[in-house]
């Protein structure tokens, strides 16, 4: 089973930051909530090691990948709360490779796969970071937007069938009202990334602006 490999590694805005240390990476993704560039050079930065672990315990590639996927969503949401420089961790010595070591151990021995025909996930189509900048986006959005895209790109439902169930919900929506709202959802779905995210994943021009 091979290391994948992410084609936004080699994305000007990822390369900027090769120089940069963990802890600068760490400060910036921290301090810069709006900017997804710094934890896409964490996750490039540290893929391998990640990988290597996961690649070992999971029963086959596809779980390996959904594993994968998984516990870089973890890290995600635990890295804005992780402090290298306090007290406990100045003294056990901790860096940011032990502890993503840790998350990953973490993510390996509590997270339940399901079996390989139940997962759907494709490391190709999405790359961890673009995944949690775009649930992240899905949050911000009205809900019933957010459901009506939940429907659509989750459960593959039809416009007909996203009607129906929201009107045995008591809302009066017809099917081409749930096409206009999916279309809207798409557009304020896309608008609410980091335009830099656009910039690594979509393909936008991105004009990089100062980061004190």
């Amino acid at each position: 089973m091979q290391i994948p490999h992410f084609t936004e590694a080699n994305h000007p805005l990822v390369k900027s930051l090769f120089h940069q240390s963990d802890q600068e990476l760490l400060t910036q993704f921290q301090q810069n909530p709006d900017a997804g560039k710094f934890f896409t050079a964490v996750f490039c930065r540290y893929t391998p090691i990640v990988y290597t672990l996961i690649r070992h315990s999971a029963r086959s590639p596809v779980q390996a990948d959904y594993l994968f996927a998984l516990t870089w969503r973890h890290i995600y949401h635990e890295l804005r709360g992780l402090d290298l420089n306090s007290g406990q961790s100045a003294r056990e010595g901790l860096t940011l490779q032990n502890w993503l070591i840790n998350m990953t151990a973490f993510c390996i021995n509590e997270i339940q796969l399901p079996p390989t025909e139940a997962i759907h996930y494709s490391l190709k189509t999405t790359s961890p970071p673009l995944w949690c900048y775009v649930e992240q986006a899905l949050d911000r959005l009205p809900p019933m937007l957010r459901l009506i895209v939940v429907m659509a790109q989750t459960f593959h439902w039809s416009e007909t069938r996203i009607a129906a169930y929201l009107q045995a919900e008591g809302e009066a929506i017809a099917p081409i009202e749930v096409a206009n709202f999916l279309q809207e959802g798409y557009r304020m779905l896309e608008e609410k990334l980091p335009t830099d995210i656009r910039a690594i994943y979509l393909g936008e021009n991105f004009l990089q602006p100062e980061v004190a």
